[in-house]
């Protein structure tokens, strides 16, 4: 079994799937990004290190990703906090006439080696509440990123994910939950989890109260 969890930035991806591993007994993949070089100018300069950027993170995911089938072999389960198909979202959004049609061509002959997830959850959230997050976790990188930027992002992921065929996909809205804080909203997800990929789900006992310190990406 293969989960996905995808989403905008700040809205609670990784701290999701570091809460589900214990539940699935599963391995976890999660995104490097801090190894960019080039992720703080970006968010200064956008038009000029946009091409930079895009293709350090398409070999990186790549990389990462062409080990999911060994980790599946070696633990039976497997949750990501990314999918390798959300690269082509951000290119579409930061890239622009040739640049982008390099972009293409790279990301479809690697994209054919990927393995899909099984399931994918896309957490959604409105902007302001994006922003919120973004600021409360006080990323230095993050603090250039522009409203109208996460707006943007927001509004491409639903149309990516109206699109979507690859995988079946679970939506869930992130904004009322607090999943690192409340267990009963943990169970939640756990539960449509269970629903969506058709297994038999028994409520455990009661959890104590988690806590985390608030991870969200």
């Amino acid at each position: 079994m293969y989960l996905a969890i995808e989403g905008v930035i700040g809205v609670g991806k990784t701290s999701l799937a570091r809460l589900l591993q214990p539940t699935f007994n599963a391995a976890l993949m999660l995104e490097v990004f801090e190894e960019n070089p080039f992720l703080s100018d970006f968010y200064s300069d956008r038009a000029r290190y946009a091409l930079q950027t895009q293709l350090f993170f398409l070999l990186s995911r790549y990389r990462q990703q062409r080990e999911a089938p060994q980790l599946l072999a070696e633990h039976g389960a497997l949750i990501a906090d990314y999918t390798f198909a959300k690269d082509a979202l951000f290119a579409r959004i930061n890239l622009t006439g040739d640049e982008l049609e390099l972009y293409r061509r790279l990301h479809d002959a690697l994209a054919e080696k990927i393995l899909r997830p099984d399931l994918l959850i896309y957490l959604r959230a409105p902007t302001d509440e994006l922003m919120r997050r973004i600021a409360r976790r006080g990323r230095p990188y993050e603090r250039q990123i522009e409203r109208e930027y996460i707006r943007r992002l927001g509004e491409a992921y639903d149309e990516f994910f109206a699109a979507y065929t690859e995988s079946p996909t679970l939506i869930i809205e992130a904004a009322p939950l607090d999943y690192v804080a409340n267990p009963a909203d943990l169970q939640f997800i756990i539960e449509r989890i269970h629903t969506a990929l058709g297994l038999e789900y028994q409520t455990p006992l009661p959890l104590a109260r988690i806590n985390h310190d608030d991870e969200r990406a």
